[in-house]
C-alpha cells in the first residue's frame, strides 16, 4: 500500500508524535470494498512509527465495539488517544489525497495541538448542541482534506461535534441521499450543507446559522 517514498514522506509528516494513537479499524472479509486495503494501510503506518497501533474488529462479530464506537458501515478508521475518542471517523479507505488527512488527524489527536485560531476555537467551543458533520470526498480531490481536517479539528475541540469523512464512491446510496454532485460537500444535521473547502470562519459560522434556523 505505502511505496517506500511515501514512507519517507510520511515519517516527514507524522514528525515525532507525542502521545500514542490507536486506530481502531472495523472490517469483515466479505462484501466491503476496500476493507483488506484500509487493514493494510493501517498495519504499515503501525510499522512506520511504534506509537501507532492498528486495533481490527469485525464489523459483524464485534458488536459491543461497533455499538461502542457508533459505526454503521465499513471501512471504517476511528483513530483514538489514550481512552480519548474525539469523534472522529473515516468511513472508506483514506487513499489519495485523504492519506494526508489521516495522517493529520494522527498528529493531531497525539499532541493535542488541532491548529485552529483562538477566535475559531472560542466559537466552536461555545457550540451546545450536538452537530453531525458528513464531508464527503474522493481520493482525487485536491480540496477534500482541508474540509476534512476543519471538520475533524472542529470535533477535536467540541465534545459536541462528530465529523466523518465519508468516500462517496464507496457510499453511493449516501451520496444520493445528500445530493451529492461535487466535492468536497459537507453535509450538517442532515439538511444544511456547505459546498467545497471554505475557511474555517464560513464553516464555524455556517454551523452556527444551521443551528440558528
Amino acid at each position: 500500500m505505502i511505496d517506500e517514498e511515501t514512507v519517507q514522506k510520511t515519517k516527514e509528516l507524522l514528525g515525532t508524535l507525542i502521545n500514542p494513537v490507536t486506530l481502531i479499524v472495523f472490517t469483515q472479509e466479505i462484501e466491503c470494498d476496500y476493507c483488506k486495503e484500509t487493514v493494510s494501510l493501517a498495519k504499515e503506518l503501525e510499522k512506520i512509527d511504534s506509537k501507532i497501533k492498528a486495533v481490527i474488529h469485525d464489523f459483524q462479530k464485534d458488536n459491543d465495539a461497533t455499538k461502542k464506537y457508533g459505526i454503521d458501515k465499513i471501512p471504517a478508521i476511528v483513530p483514538v488517544a489514550g481512552d480519548g475518542d474525539f469523534g472522529i471517523r473515516f468511513f472508506g479507505i483514506p487513499s489519495g489525497y485523504e492519506f494526508v488527512s489521516l495522517i493529520e488527524t494522527i498528529r493531531m489527536v497525539s499532541s493535542g495541538e488541532h491548529g485552529l485560531s483562538p477566535e475559531i476555537e472560542a466559537q466552536v467551543a461555545k457550540i451546545d448542541t450536538d452537530v453531525h458533520l458528513q464531508v464527503f470526498i474522493t481520493p482525487t480531490c485536491p480540496y477534500c482534506p482541508r474540509a476534512v481536517l476543519t471538520a475533524h479539528r472542529f470535533a477535536f475541540v467540541s465534545k459536541h461535534v462528530t465529523s466523518d469523512m465519508v468516500e462517496v464512491i464507496e457510499f453511493p446510496h449516501l451520496g444520493n441521499k445528500y445530493g451529492v454532485m461535487g466535492v468536497p460537500r459537507t453535509v450538517i444535521n442532515e439538511d444544511h450543507f456547505i459546498e467545497g473547502a471554505v475557511p474555517e470562519k464560513v464553516f464555524a459560522d455556517k454551523i452556527i446559522q444551521s443551528l440558528e434556523k
